[in-house]
Formats: C-alpha cells, sequence, structure tokens
C-alpha cells in the first residue's frame, strides 16, 4: 500500500475531515438518519483519521463506556480506498490505543456483513442480530488478556 498514516485525530480541526468521512459512508451511501450518525457523543471520544497518500481516506471513533469497556464505533473507510486492508489497519490502531490506556474489554456493533473482519481480528459475536439504523448488526466483543 502506498503511504499509509493513522493517527488520533486533533479536535476540532481535523473534525471536519472525520464528518465529511461519516456523511459520504453512513448517510449517502447507506442512508443513516444524519440524527442517529451524530448523536452529541463525538466530544466524549477519541476519534482516528486515516490518510492515504496524504487523502484523508477513513475514521472511526472510541468511546470509553467505563473505566473497563471501551466502544470502537463509526469505523468508515471512504469507497475509492475499501479493498486494500485500511478498516483493518484502524481496527488495529483503535484496538492499541485501548490497549495504551489498559481498558480491559472492547464492544462493538459490527454491521453484519464485515463481522468477519472483527473475527479475524478477535472478536467474538455476543447476541443475535439485531437493527440499528435499520441496517443488520451484531455487537461482538473482545477482551484483553492482563500483562504479565
Amino acid at each position: 500500500m502506498s503511504n499509509l498514516v493513522i493517527k488520533v485525530a486533533e479536535l476540532p480541526q481535523d473534525f471536519p475531515a472525520i464528518q465529511a468521512i461519516r456523511i459520504a459512508v453512513f448517510q449517502e451511501e447507506q442512508g443513516v438518519d444524519p440524527a442517529l450518525e451524530f448523536d452529541g457523543k463525538d466530544e466524549i471520544s477519541d476519534h482516528l483519521i486515516a490518510y492515504l497518500n496524504e487523502e484523508v481516506v477513513g475514521t472511526t471513533r472510541i468511546r470509553y463506556l467505563d473505566e473497563k469497556t471501551a466502544k470502537i464505533e463509526r469505523l468508515a473507510v471512504l469507497s475509492t480506498a475499501r479493498g486494500q486492508g485500511i478498516g483493518k489497519k484502524i481496527m488495529i490502531k483503535a484496538l492499541e490505543v485501548i490497549a495504551n490506556k489498559n481498558i480491559p474489554e472492547v464492544v462493538i456493533h459490527a454491521q453484519e456483513y464485515v463481522k468477519d473482519l472483527y473475527k479475524k481480528l478477535d472478536f467474538v459475536e455476543d447476541a443475535e442480530i439485531f437493527e440499528e439504523a435499520s441496517i443488520p448488526h451484531v455487537k461482538m466483543r473482545k477482551s484483553f488478556l492482563p500483562s504479565k
């Protein structure tokens, strides 16, 4: 892959680029209601932003539910950059950020059609399929083993 850089976003300056990706992927492609997509929780979350050849192509959000659980949400890669493993690399970076904060558990609500991506990262299904924003999802979780 060319020049891929994934970093923790600096808010508020990086937020317009994050917002543009989420609008393109979730609202324009998938028809998600803007009120569901922008739920007021962005300000209390960490965000990752991915650059491919210095162009913003992907993002995700990490929300800390409590001192023991983080939730990775809003993973999005622009359609023009898909198929290169960028989503997986963003997830790996998000897991590193969470592990560095010594948070032992991560949960996600994975869109059902991409759950195999998360299984490759050792997430396990934790519930039946459910609808979220009119899209089939499955709750998955991953636990980090304590360091010795």
